[in-house]
């Protein structure tokens, strides 16, 4: 026999000795069972034909010696609304699993919603069925479910880069001055963009909630009216179609609202969270005058956060009160290319947490770039009660080309600024100013950003603010004010 021939002998022996003793190592009794990291797989909220986000399951082989699972498989089967993938494959039934000894194995979970289901709120149910060496194990799944009105586009605009814009049009088909509704009955879940047309009203009721999937958005066109009409009991609520506890605080899960010039635009007790803007306010003709046609946007008692930008305003015509913007991987409210803007009891708190950001909370400049340089474009900016306050040294920047063709003010603020970059101690514009002290918010890690009794800003703003009727009242609704005089930004101290 040759050594070639003998050494393959011996690989050979050898190999059917090790696939002998594998299998004989192989722990076969009955009694032997998996161990779980959860024994019931829940999903929040999902809506009807929208697929869940993934969930996991962990098996565990405890033993010290390797296991056979002989079956995995949805007691559903192919009739089941999950999803399952073991070991990087998907199926309804997986045989002949094995796991060493002290070791583990990942099972991925998805569901999606029958939109016909006759159950209401939809409750779905099903198993993961495990069999080793004949004792049956199992982890049941749990899916709530969610109907909605689905607002799909229809139309789409071809982009300079090539893209499409899908989009819907709200009242589509209706005549000029048709008012449209939306209540609370049930959320509205928006594909692509939904388009308020020109001299079309869209009123959303107290407690509606309306969804945006990936990348859409809500665009009130030139000449189109929006009323936000929420209540503080019932705000109207605005965020992304991934309705679980762990996407309820992650930003740019949709684009944004975006509202157009020759509008009445009302934003009233509203929550707008996890997009990339909040709200972009612009003019897009872009011609720099500043009322050449009826351009407002009122927001009062709203909950802006979770944003790349909250507020992008450009040429716009904007009065907010008792407003929060916060936590922003840029600007809480960028004021650019000039406009008239009143600010007053506000709130702009940046503690952005994903990333780090150079940004100041608070942004305004009076230009539009050219190919001949910067057109400057008038800008009115009164400030007054406000908190500008974050987590970098300078929260507050102006970018002015004639800054004495401007007017803006900021009263009776508390604000955080480097004295480098703007030196508010010295040039107009700046009065009665708290600089550079702690507002004391409760606790910024919970978007919580009511005052501590402790705050410098109780009890130091302007008590001439009080002749406006709707400061009267504080965010929550408590009465302003509660000591001798109201207290800074969008809360008022009890």
């Amino acid at each position: 026999m040759t050594t070639k021939y003998f050494f393959g002998l011996l690989l050979i022996i050898y190999m059917a000795v090790s696939v002998s003793c594998r299998k004989d190592n192989l722990l076969t009794d009955a009694s032997a069972k998996l161990d779980f990291s959860e024994d019931t797989i829940m999903f929040d909220t999902v809506f009807v034909s929208i697929g869940s986000t993934t969930q996991y399951l962990m098996l565990y082989n405890n033993h010290n010696r390797p296991i056979n699972i002989s079956s995995i498989k949805l007691a559903g089967g192919s009739a089941s609304s999950f999803r399952i993938n073991v070991d990087g494959h998907s199926g309804n039934e997986f045989k002949d699993i094995e796991i060493r000894a002290k070791d583990s194995l990942w099972v991925f979970i998805e569901v999606t919603i029958d939109p016909n289901s006759s159950l209401t709120p939809y409750l779905v149910t099903d198993s993961i069925v495990f069999e080793t060496n004949g004792n049956v194990q199992d982890v049941n799944l749990v899916a709530y479910g969610k109907n909605a009105h689905f607002i799909t586009p229809k139309y789409a605009i071809t982009c300079s880069d090539g893209s499409g814009l899908p989009y819907s049009i709200i009242g589509d088909g209706e005549p000029c001055g048709t008012i449209v509704e939306w209540d609370s009955l049930m959320p509205y879940v928006v594909y692509g963009y939904a388009v308020v047309d020109s001299c079309i009203t869209l009123r959303i009721k107290e407690g509606t909630k309306i969804y945006f999937y990936n990348n859409s958005g809500l665009w009130v066109y030139r000449f189109g009216n929006l009323y936000v009409e929420g209540s503080k009991e019932h705000p109207v609520e605005f965020g992304g179609t991934r309705l679980e506890n762990s996407y309820s605080e992650v930003p740019n899960q949709w684009d944004r609202i975006w509202i157009n010039e020759g509008g009445v635009n009302v934003i009233d007790h509203a929550l707008i969270k996890n997009a990339i803007f909040g709200i972009q306010a612009e003019d897009v003709t872009l011609d720099g005058v500043i009322g050449d046609v009826p351009t407002q946007l009122t927001v009062s008692n709203t909950n802006i956060r979770n944003m790349s930008i909250g507020l992008l305003a450009r040429s716009f015509n904007i009065s907010m009160y008792n407003t929060l913007i916060s936590d922003c991987k840029s600007y809480c409210a960028a004021f650019t290319q000039g406009g008239s803007y009143t600010l007053k009891q506000n709130t702009f708190a940046n503690y952005w947490r994903y990333s780090q950001r150079s940004t100041p909370a608070f942004f305004m400049n009076d230009f539009v770039p050219t190919q001949n340089g910067n057109q400057h474009i008038p800008l009115n900016i009164e400030t007054d009660n406000c908190i500008i306050y974050g987590n970098i040294d300078n929260e507050i920047e102006k970018d002015l080309v004639d800054s004495t063709a401007d007017t803006y003010a900021f009263r009776y603020c508390l604000l955080k600024v480097d004295e480098k970059v703007t030196p508010v101690s010295v040039i107009p514009g700046f009065y009665n100013i708290l600089k550079n002290q702690n507002p004391e918010f409760e606790d910024v890690n919970k978007y919580d950003y009511h005052l501590k009794g402790i705050s410098p800003c109780i009890d130091a703003g302007d008590a001439g603010l009080l002749n406006f009727p709707q400061l009267n009242f504080d965010l929550d609704g408590n009465a302003r004010p509660q000591g001798v005089a109201p207290d800074l930004g969008a809360y008022e101290k009890k």
